[in-house]
């Protein structure tokens, strides 16, 4: 038996003690077997290279379920609470978002302006209209409803540009559309949040668009700065930066989770099932957009990435902005990890599947 395969089996009977554990009635005690599943489940994947891009996501529940069985060690030390690095750390990954994009990504509108402007219309109308009706139709109390249609209104996170490159979708479009949408989202995600979240929870849009400028356009340009002048002289930082935003992502979704424990633990299925929800219909109405314009194979599955796809982060940090973050800031933290897992599904499947018109 390999050492990966004994850590495989090694995960599955800390999974099985686990639930014994929990159907016995100590719950309790099963935490330090569901956190050593997950490690040990993720250490393994490590040795199948079809599983190997499941590693961080599965390492991310580690942590979660760390948070939600320990969650005083995520919440504060010595006075100081934890959500306060949030926003610092959505800055960091922005501007490492910037140091890894160049001004020529933003010259593909001009190359391909029929796919951008599909891309960056559909994904902010899908989206947070569908966050809107899961919202509307949910029994969550508002501030957690809210946190839907904000992971709706949120621009493309940088994991689509990797999903796109893997689902052998078109990459530079991938890369034009996330890179527009971000520049975009000071405007219009704040403006959208008032006009499809405005009933559930007070949304200040002048203030929540500068929250977004300081976390987004300010780090990015002067990535973009950085990457101009400073491009290959650094090679520490471009090795750096990759794992200093993977991370920022989950630190910010341990701390989320830890501060909305007793609310995750009561509405968390519920939570996670429209997230599934939402996330699933941003690929399926984003890909049929794109052939409603009667686009090619490559383009439509770059769409139904793109808008699928959502900036968990940027939206965990505009909640903490808010000061909502236990509550808004919950289904940005479910959002991010679970769209990493059905995106990679989703790459693989297509990339078994060589488009007919590339």
């Amino acid at each position: 038996m390999t050492p990966y395969k004994l850590l495989a089996f090694l995960s599955g009977v800390c999974f099985l003690v686990a639930l014994y554990l929990v159907f016995s009635g100590n719950v309790v005690s099963s935490g330090p077997f569901f956190i050593s599943f997950f490690l040990l489940l993720g250490i393994s994947f490590r040795g199948v290279e079809a599983l190997k891009g499941f590693t961080y996501t599965v390492m991310i529940l580690a942590a979660v379920t760390t948070a939600l069985f320990y969650p005083h060690y995520f919440q504060e030390w010595n006075g100081f609470k934890f959500t306060g690095l949030i926003t610092p750390l959505i800055q960091l990954i922005m501007f490492g978002m910037g140091t890894s994009m160049s001004f020529e990504d933003f010259v593909g509108v001009v190359k391909m302006p029929k796919g951008v402007f599909i891309g960056v219309t559909s994904h902010f109308i899908i989206m947070p209209l569908l966050g809107f009706t899961l919202a509307s139709l949910s029994p969550l109390e508002p501030e957690i409803a809210a946190g839907i249609i904000l992971i709706g209104c949120s621009p493309n996170g940088m994991a689509s540009n990797v999903i796109s490159y893997l689902a052998k979708a078109n990459l530079a479009l991938s890369v034009t559309i996330t890179a527009i949408s971000t520049m975009l989202s000071p405007f219009i995600t704040p403006l959208l949040m008032k006009l499809l979240a405005g009933a559930l929870v007070e949304i200040d849009v002048l203030h929540m668009m500068w929250d977004i400028m300081k976390m987004v356009i300010l780090p990015i340009g002067a990535g973009l700065l950085f990457n101009h002048f400073f491009s290959g002289k650094m090679k520490w930082l471009d090795e750096a930066m990759p794992l200093v935003s993977m991370f920022g992502i989950g630190f910010s979704i341990v701390v989320i989770t830890a501060a909305g424990r007793d609310s995750l633990l009561t509405i968390g299925p519920v939570l996670l099932v429209l997230v599934l929800i939402h996330n699933l219909s941003g690929y399926f109405l984003g890909y049929w957009s794109a052939r409603l314009w009667k686009m090619n194979e490559r383009d439509c599955r770059t769409i139904a990435i793109e808008v699928g796809m959502q900036n968990g982060g940027l939206a965990s940090g505009i909640a903490k902005e808010m000061g909502k973050i236990a509550t808004i800031g919950l289904a940005p933290a479910i959002f991010g990890p679970l769209m990493n897992v059905t995106g990679s599904l989703l790459a693989s499947w297509w990339h078994k599947k060589t488009p007919n018109n590339p």
